[in-house]
């Protein structure tokens, strides 16, 4: 009796049956109109599962799972008929002049290629609080004062924290608005009825478009919301700058994913919590590459230094070992900087070796070509470099810096103060010529430099130049004879 009525509860028509099926089936219509894809946070690279390498960038783990709906590209697009395609031979595209807005700060202009162009998308990346946000406040105020209507869009701060810091830099004009607001098709109403010459929007990671259903900061959202900015910017020929952060935990997309949509890329680096920033292109369609741009952060904003190798020099020991000047070029400016280098015999089994502001295998790949060239027993030695004034320098050109800082510190011997040297290391321990010498040397005669250690092929291309003694040398055994003499 018992069974047939457990039978006759659970049957086919039952009631717990037919809402358990009616759930279900409500489940799968809520899931019908969703799928799950996959996103590479470095490249925006779309799979539909997840792979340990993107086939794309070949970064390993860098995929993530987003929910997204299940929509073609084609069916979000409006479609106009009337408008239609058409090819334009090179011939008949008429040019006009290049039209430049100043920012009123010359270390910017000089990154973005000399100035802003109409109708470009900036990205500007870095770490939190780095001072992106401060450094476009700072342009808003110059261009406001100008008579430039501009627009600044946050998506992070409210009004009142936003004159707060506002305060703090100086005085606005009337040319600049505020607008607090996430959602880009509010955003674009504003932008058509209010016609900005310049648009800042900080920062993009809080930005999203109601037609993707995924979170603001994922990748696709980022993505999607760049690619309608863009449209505005070359649509209606405004200037928009980004604002993309780069959380430490990485959970969200980076502003690399942007790299290829946007005209020009900006990348804030340093430390934060020292005082010196620096602003480094890292491409522009505009201009050229690696051109970098050096601030000091204080209390009233971002102040521009004109003269970089200036401080970078400034507070440099006299007669101290290991320390010696050399010179690096930043797209098309000289910087001279010094290298500190700190070798002592290691009390341990496994020698310690460290570098600051340059990379840490080219320091070990010249201190074996030290160890093999020149006999010199580094093997039990510690080995400490820095890079003073907390600039990252990576080219090859500082090299010969990088060696001779090493050799002093080893002998203990130090290297006169009024010497400059450059040149890249073969691993022969050869030193190789290096681009632009003549501007080399011209800034280290215009900071009051005596000699110049340089590469032979250098040397023999260059006029001699008054005020300043060249010493041209093959091999890393001739700079060390020259120097330790």
């Amino acid at each position: 009796m018992l069974k047939r009525e457990s039978r006759a509860f659970y049957g086919e028509k039952s009631p717990v049956r037919a809402a358990a099926a009616s759930a279900g089936k409500e489940d799968k219509n809520m899931a019908k109109g969703k799928t799950t894809v996959y996103f590479c946070q470095e490249c925006g690279y779309e799979s539909a599962k997840w792979m340990g390498q993107c086939p794309a960038c070949h970064e390993w783990n860098t995929f993530v799972e987003e929910t997204v709906e299940k929509k073609t590209a084609r069916g979000n697009r409006s479609t106009d008929g009337s408008r239609e395609a058409k090819a334009v031979p090179l011939s008949q595209i008429e040019m006009t002049q290049e039209q430049r807005v100043s920012t009123g700060m010359k270390e910017l202009d000089r990154v973005l290629g000399g100035g802003i162009v109409q109708g470009s998308l900036v990205l500007v990346g870095g770490d939190p609080g780095i001072g992106k946000s401060t450094l476009l406040l700072q342009v808003c105020r110059n261009l406001a004062e100008h008579e430039v209507k501009v627009l600044y869009i946050s998506g992070e701060e409210s009004l009142q924290q936003i004159k707060i810091r506002a305060e703090r830099i100086g005085t606005f004009g009337d040319s600049l608005s505020l607008l607090c607001e996430t959602n880009l098709d509010t955003i674009r109403r504003v932008i058509d009825r209010e016609k900005p010459e310049i648009v800042v929007i900080d920062s993009i990671q809080t930005m999203y478009n109601e037609d993707v259903s995924s979170a603001p900061g994922s990748v696709s959202q980022v993505r999607e919301s760049t690619g309608t900015l863009m449209q505005i910017a070359k649509g209606l020929g405004i200037s928009i700058f980004i604002v993309g952060h780069v959380t430490k935990e990485g959970v969200v997309a980076g502003p690399r994913v942007l790299e290829h949509m946007v005209d020009t890329v900006l990348y804030f680096e340093g430390d934060r919590h020292a005082a010196y920033r620096i602003l480094r292109g890292v491409k522009n369609r505009f201009g050229s590459t690696n051109e970098i741009g050096v601030f000091e952060m204080r209390g009233d904003g971002l102040t521009e230094v004109e003269n970089p190798s200036e401080f970078m020099l400034s507070g440099k020991p006299e007669g101290a070992s290991g320390s010696v000047v050399a010179c690096s070029m930043e797209g098309t400016r000289p910087i001279l900087l010094e290298i500190q280098a700190l070798v002592c015999h290691s009390n341990f089994g496994m020698p310690r070796r460290t570098a600051a502001g340059t990379d840490f295998n080219r320091v070990n790949l010249l201190m074996a070509v030290l160890e093999k060239r020149l006999g010199l027993s580094l093997g039990n030695c510690d080995a400490y470099i820095n890079i003073a004034g907390g600039i990252r320098m990576n080219e090859p050109a500082i090299d010969l810096g990088l060696v001779l800082a090493i050799v002093s510190s080893y002998k203990d011997r130090p290297i006169d103060e009024k010497t400059i040297c450059f040149g890249e290391v073969g691993l022969s321990g050869e030193v190789r010529a290096v681009s632009m010498a003549e501007q080399r040397v011209l800034e280290a005669k215009k900071l009051g430099f005596k000699t110049c250690i340089l590469p032979e092929v250098c040397r023999e291309s260059l006029k001699e130049i008054k005020g300043i003694g060249l010493v041209g040398v093959r091999t890393v055994k001739d700079a060390m004879d020259y120097v330790m003499r």
